[in-house]
């Protein structure tokens, strides 16, 4: 009888446990309850006896002081996680922006690279051949080196600078 009884206060127990995180995104497991800075959307799981607590009443009277500190910009809790939700997507946006940026820069850097080595090779008069759409070898005539020298310049202008 005696184990029995044991048993139950501790499956009672157990079964007791706070589950909640915090403002760092941690999850807490204890059996106390969060402190009172943690909203009840990150209470995960109350013991079978909190959730017929009364709620807690609701604040006395503020002194007019204390209202107008409660309402100065940025003193607001939900305020400023807004805020540094803003900036931290302003930061990861910069920090895309920049990556993108220096892709193509490394792109155009290799583009130009390419293009030079083609005009050495245009300008240098050796026999410059090709496959066509039918997987033929043909080789550059004057009017065909002519118009690829001209492309090629105009990518050394746009991507060489």
């Amino acid at each position: 009888m005696l184990l029995a009884t044991l048993g139950l206060a501790l499956g009672t127990a157990a079964s007791a446990q706070w589950q909640w995180r915090d403002k760092n995104n941690q999850m807490h497991f204890t059996d106390v309850p969060p402190p009172s800075d943690i909203p009840d959307k990150d209470i995960l799981k109350r013991p079978p006896s909190a959730k017929q607590l009364p709620a807690s009443p609701p604040p006395a009277a503020a002194p007019a002081s204390a209202l107008d500190a409660a309402s100065a910009p940025g003193s607001n809790k939900l305020e400023a996680e807004a805020e540094a939700r803003r900036a931290k997507a302003e930061q990861e946006e910069k920090a895309k922006k920049k990556a993108a940026d220096e892709a193509n820069a490394a792109a155009r850097a290799d583009n130009c690279a390419r293009a030079k080595r083609q005009m050495t090779a245009l300008d240098s008069g050796m026999r410059i051949s090709r496959v066509n759409d039918k997987g033929e070898k043909e080789f550059l005539d004057d009017k065909a080196r002519a118009d690829e020298a001209q492309h090629t310049r105009a990518v050394i202008a746009s991507d060489c600078k």
